[in-house]
């Protein structure tokens, strides 16, 4: 009678295959694996027997693939990976809509493109949110360590670190804009260059934005006068609204500013990337999280 094997069974011993070239040996394939070395023998005896060709050589110091288990390995490794794929993305299209999605953003993308995105999954979804607003590098932590499903950042400066535990997704460019008093002289220009600020006070509210003001400033040929300081976006959108500086702030916020502070697009416009930070352990993502990511892209589309 014909001997049939379940899709499991065939997986198992071609996993089992791939760990003994892997390590060299039998019994730390199987230590790796859970079995015994008496199984994984077994199984790559029985895919010997199904090839017809012999996949290892066997010697005194371990064992290693043969041409032809070479040849097998290749295929093998990529089915393995999609096998693993399918059961992901399996489990992951039928995974119940969380109890509430903590979403993570830079402080501008908080006060602007982010609410709107989740405006529409409510709608979608009627799944309840939170959202916390941080500095990019606290937001790779959150995300790393589960306490956030997905957080929108910047790789305004210090960057964006490399992380094993997390992939990015790019959502766009933002052009930075500055942002005046209603009553400043370059309130009612369409478009102006940086360096007609070059008189100004401005304020900052983080050393990284105030490194990206000097860096463009630089190439605008001034030193721009950080004389005042703000504990946050907030308070710095607030010293302009007092008059008391003018400010580098995202583009993004340009709609959604105070009626006293007017943001004034730049000529010469520094940009920054926005991006989706994801937890690579959720390869690929719930349906719900790559919903919040498509709909802040497009958030993101409607304020350029």
């Amino acid at each position: 009678m014909q001997q049939t094997h379940s899709l499991a069974s065939v997986l198992e011993s071609w996993r089992s295959f791939l760990e003994v070239c892997r390590t060299g040996s039998f019994s730390a394939a199987a230590e790796e694996l859970g079995f015994s070395q008496s199984a994984v023998s077994r199984q790559v005896a029985g895919l010997e027997r199904e090839t017809g060709a012999r996949l290892l050589h066997r010697h005194a110091r371990g064992v290693e693939p043969t041409p032809a288990g070479e040849a097998f390995g290749h295929h093998a490794r990529i089915v393995v990976a999609e096998a693993d794929r399918a059961v992901r993305a399996a489990h992951a299209a039928d995974a119940v809509v969380p109890e509430r999605l903590a979403v993570g953003a830079t402080p501008s993308a908080a006060a602007s493109i982010v609410p709107a995105a989740l405006r529409r999954l409510v709608d979608d979804h009627g799944v309840r949110w939170s959202v916390r607003p941080a500095l990019t590098a606290e937001l790779e932590v959150l995300v790393a360590s589960g306490e956030l499903d997905v957080a929108v950042v910047t790789d305004a400066p210090p960057g964006l670190q490399a992380d094993s535990q997390l992939r990015r997704e790019v959502l766009g460019v933002d052009e930075m804009c500055v942002i005046v008093p209603a009553g400043h002289s370059a309130a009612g220009r369409d478009r102006a260059s940086l360096a007609a600020f070059a008189a100004d006070t401005w304020v900052e509210d983080d050393a990284g934005s105030a490194a990206l003001l000097r860096r463009h400033a630089a190439r605008a040929d001034f030193e721009p006068r950080l004389d005042v300081d703000a504990v946050d976006l907030l308070g710095k959108i607030a010293m302009v609204a007092a008059g008391h500086a003018v400010a580098l702030v995202p583009g993004l916020l340009a709609g959604s500013l105070p009626r006293d502070v007017v943001a004034v697009r730049l000529a010469d416009a520094p940009t920054r990337g926005l991006y989706a930070l994801l937890p690579t352990r959720a390869d690929p993502p719930p349906p719900i999280v790559s919903d919040v990511v498509r709909h802040v892209s497009e958030a993101l589309s409607l304020t350029g």
